[in-house]
């Protein structure tokens, strides 16, 4: 519809009930608080329901530097000796790093606060019998609440068939549901993890399955996430699209394992 004042007014266009209604691009990151680093979202919206979405990130650094959340497991593949505790570790940050996100975008700001400390003593080398209590009663308490389940049930269902279509793997392919059924996979692989966390067996070169999923096929896990999202973004209400986006968690900086590709459109 042009320009007034040099800024570009809303298109219109039919929405899913048939009415012509405004039609606005909004971009979201990526520099939001509690959302995937570098990760860029093109909005198309009608009303406060999402329309159309492209996704795009900014430029992914090259080199030798490890994608932090993989890095035990692609040294393992290198033959690298690495223990089972420390990728149990690291396991178990990356969930509660993604757990919190969720839980901050889900207005949970204390459980999410106490997810990123309990994150940040794991990394620091926290002993199974020093952390496991408090692992376990966060975890617990999230699980019991109705509350939160209310809150994101039935946000960005994604069906184990349709994952395995798009090639996601992981938590998100195991959790055969929403947003709220990715959110307890963590949980559980956390509570699964934590009884590894002084393990001093080695890893063996071929358990390359990070905390996103498979890293020895065709593209990086996160990759397919990003390729979904934007089928599971469309329809859903502006204010439930960064609790869908959360709920998978992209790690754009996985993406270096893997030639850059083309922006996902819907």
């Amino acid at each position: 519809m042009g320009e007034v004042a040099g800024l570009p007014m809303a298109e219109r266009d039919d929405d899913r009930d048939e009415l012509r209604l405004d039609q606005l691009h909004v971009p979201i990151g990526p520099g939001l608080s509690d959302w995937p680093a570098g990760l860029i979202l093109r909005l198309t919206l009608q009303g406060d329901v999402v329309q159309g979405v492209e996704v795009d990130h900014l430029p992914v650094p090259s080199g030798p530097r490890l994608p932090y959340w993989d890095e035990p497991w692609l040294r393992a593949a290198r033959g690298e000796e690495v223990t089972r505790g420390r990728a149990a570790r690291r396991r178990c940050a990356a969930h509660l790093d993604s757990a919190g996100r969720l839980l901050a975008v889900a207005g949970w700001d204390d459980v999410a606060a106490r997810c990123r400390r309990l994150r940040d003593e794991l990394l620091s080398g926290a002993s199974h019998q020093a952390i496991v209590g408090e692992l376990r009663r966060t975890v617990q308490r999230v699980g019991r609440s109705q509350a939160l389940r209310w809150s994101v049930a039935g946000l960005g269902v994604l069906p184990a068939g349709r994952g395995r279509e798009a090639g996601v793997t992981g938590p998100a392919l195991a959790a055969d549901g929403d947003a709220y059924d990715r959110l307890m996979m963590w949980l559980g692989e956390i509570e699964r993890g934590a009884a590894e966390l002084d393990e001093g067996r080695l890893l063996t070169s071929d358990g390359r399955t990070g905390p996103r999923g498979r890293l020895d096929g065709p593209r990086p896990p996160s990759q397919a996430l990003l390729d979904v999202l934007p089928e599971l973004l469309t329809g859903a209400e502006f204010a439930c699209a960064r609790i869908i986006v959360a709920s998978l968690d992209p790690d754009i900086e996985e993406l270096a394992l893997a030639p850059a590709s083309g922006a996902a459109h819907a």
